[in-house]
């Protein structure tokens, strides 16, 4: 299966699972088709998010976003961390547009007993 089938399924995968909205899917669906140019190697670089339960370790959520999809995948990580919005949010895209890699941001959420780190690959 080829990186952009993989990614449909992905989205797909997390409408399946209530992760995402129709509206939203459509609209990462939309973004990946908008260039069906391949992607250079060196481009072809990932967001990851991890979100982990603190009291297990166990990791609950890993969701791979193409980098040319983070403004999309961010704005919808902030609907799910408040914490997450505003110039912490436009810091985090400028950061990936600057070619940042590694862990990008991390924090815990002690309410919900979780970890959420961002990183780059």
């Amino acid at each position: 299966m080829n990186s952009a089938n993989e990614e449909r399924h992905r989205i797909l995968q997390m409408v399946e699972q209530g992760q995402l909205s129709a509206a939203e899917a459509a609209r990462l669906l939309d973004a990946l088709s908008a260039d069906p140019r391949p992607i250079e190697r060196s481009q072809a670089r990932l967001v990851r998010i991890r979100v982990t339960d603190l009291p297990s370790q166990r990791l609950k959520a890993s969701v791979a976003i193409p980098v040319s999809l983070i403004n999309v995948g961010l704005r919808l990580g902030a609907r799910l961390a408040p914490q997450l919005s505003g110039s912490a949010l436009e810091e985090l895209i400028r950061s990936v547009e600057r070619g940042t890699t590694g862990l990008l941001l991390e924090w815990q959420d002690l309410e919900e007993g979780e970890r959420i780190e961002i990183v780059i690959e």
